[in-house]
């Protein structure tokens, strides 16, 4: 699909097959028929009703991380692989939760919003230093790891939210109890049926004591970004960073109201250069090995 790959450098893999972008899975767009591998970006769906229109699939490349558009067992039934490759982003995506936490933890968005909208809120921007703040993370993969690496310099503690498939030794601590504890919670959760709407009002009413900040690097699914936005004008939230937004979670988003120590970017954590050489090179190396497998066949 347009935006997981540069189409030039998948052509130049793949000699003699048929390379085309699609803005849509829907059957809307003549390229499905003969489809062999299928190439995606975040935020696109894969289920039953889309793989009615690629009855030659067998294979989907997933640029980066994020699983939860992939109706995993659905694919399995039908005897199609997927491919992924977390590694490369985890480190941009971290740089930028480093940089949501400096900024909020300074309250610069909302002296930025003020401004903006003719107030000189410099006392309303006093902040307690970040090495004092307490870090939760919830999710231990390549993400919530490369985030700890970054954000360890700058606050005063961090503990993951437990699982029972965290490393031992790794410091842990039961989710119920991450509510009285953590100044900062940076989730980095799938959008699992688990943890759908995981980040509401009872996550909410538990934290409110502690005021904490809230920064979003998983799937937005996993919050309840009405209730966030509320607590956050409420004063129940320090502050708010998302950076999973995809156009169509544009709408959840405020316009207007009060100034807010709030951010939200429209999914740029691996978007930097390195990143996306990195994950082109590995797309294009993926789909070379699949083309050439016996079971392959050209589009």
């Amino acid at each position: 699909m347009a935006g997981a790959i540069d189409l030039i450098t998948l052509a130049e893999a793949l000699p003699g097959w048929t390379v085309r972008h699609a803005d849509h899975l829907d059957g809307s767009e003549p390229v499905h028929d003969t489809t062999e591998i299928v190439v995606l970006r975040s935020g696109v769906r894969l289920g039953a009703e889309q793989l009615q229109y690629f009855p030659a699939l067998r294979h989907v490349i997933r640029a980066g991380s994020g699983l939860d558009g992939l109706d995993l067992p659905e694919l399995a039934r039908r005897g199609i692989s997927v491919h992924r490759n977390p590694l490369p982003a985890a480190a941009s995506v971290a740089q930028w939760a480093l940089a949501a936490v400096l900024s909020l933890g300074r309250r610069i968005p909302l002296g930025q919003s003020a401004l903006a909208a003719g107030v000189h809120f410099k006392a309303g921007c006093v902040t307690r230093p970040l090495a004092e703040a307490r870090l939760a993370i919830w999710g231990a993969g390549p993400i919530g790891q490369a985030c700890e690496v970054a954000l360890a310099p700058h606050v005063g503690d961090i503990a993951y939210a437990a699982r029972p498939s965290i490393p031992d030794g790794t410091r842990q601590l039961p989710a119920a109890a991450l509510a009285d504890w953590a100044d900062i919670h940076l989730v980095a959760l799938p959008a699992t049926p688990e943890n759908q709407g995981r980040f509401g009002a009872d996550f909410l009413a538990a934290a409110r004591e502690r005021r904490p900040m809230l920064v979003c690097v998983g799937r937005l699914a996993t919050l309840d970004v009405a209730a966030c936005l509320e607590a956050l004008d409420d004063g129940d939230l320090a502050g708010l960073a998302l950076d999973p937004v995809e156009r169509e979670d544009m709408r959840l988003l405020p316009r207007g109201g009060p100034p807010r120590n709030f951010i939200a970017t429209p999914h740029i954590g691996a978007q930097r250069t390195d990143v996306r050489d990195q994950l082109d090179d590995w797309v294009a190396t993926t789909a070379r090995t699949l083309a050439g497998r016996r079971e392959a066949v050209r589009p």
